[in-house]
């Protein structure tokens, strides 16, 4: 039986840096704030979460929130970082960490629009995943998305996840619209297949890259 972590102790989720060929993930910061801006604006990015930043005032008040998440210790959050150009084109983040359970959500995943069919968001996957699995040796990492997010749930299927079933009536959206979410998940086991499909899709940059 695994012990919980003690107040005391180092946490399980760290804040790291984490670089692939297309993309680096680095400790979210005030200072990404313009480049995200850049690229994160547009109402398309947020259509299916429950922020709906429309200006900058906006994503400042989500950037302020992913960070005091970080300083609670309840999240982890992540810059996207376009390795050629050395801007963040997006964001992710680990959340709903349980270490007692070795069990950890992937979530708040976007990619500027331009960015969506380049393998930045799935390679940003491999990278997370790779993280979890290999270094933190999770037993669970999750996903969530919004049910009727058709293009969200068909790229987790994509690349290898399980689909595990709805949540009914799980969150109040801004508009008022309760929302079903679908849940999928990779366990440990499956990792090994996960990774080489992943890296398999990677390959391929041409296919269909969505957040």
């Amino acid at each position: 039986m695994i012990a919980s972590q003690s107040p005391a102790s180092p946490p399980w989720v760290r804040p790291v840096v984490l670089t692939g060929r297309r993309v680096r993930l680095e400790p979210l910061a005030e200072d990404h704030l313009d480049d995200l801006a850049a690229v994160g604006l547009d109402p398309a990015i947020w259509t299916w979460t429950i922020a709906r930043p429309t200006d900058g005032e906006g994503l400042g008040r989500w950037l302020e929130t992913a960070l005091g998440n970080a300083a609670a210790g309840t999240e982890v959050p992540f810059a996207t970082i376009d390795l050629a150009s050395g801007r963040a084109i997006g964001s992710t983040r680990f959340l709903s960490i349980v270490p007692e359970h070795r069990r950890l959500e992937i979530g708040w995943t976007w990619v500027g629009r331009s960015f969506q069919r380049t393998g930045a968001n799935r390679e940003a996957k491999l990278l997370q995943l790779t993280h979890a699995f290999e270094d933190l040796g999770a037993n669970r990492v999750e996903f969530k998305t919004d049910s009727r997010n058709e293009p969200s749930r068909a790229a987790l299927l994509g690349i290898g996840t399980t689909f595990e079933g709805i949540f009914r009536n799980h969150m109040v959206m801004p508009d008022g619209r309760l929302r079903h979410s679908a849940y999928y998940s990779v366990i440990a086991e499956d990792w090994p297949a996960v990774k080489a499909r992943l890296e398999a899709r990677l390959a391929r940059p041409d296919r269909p890259d969505r957040p």
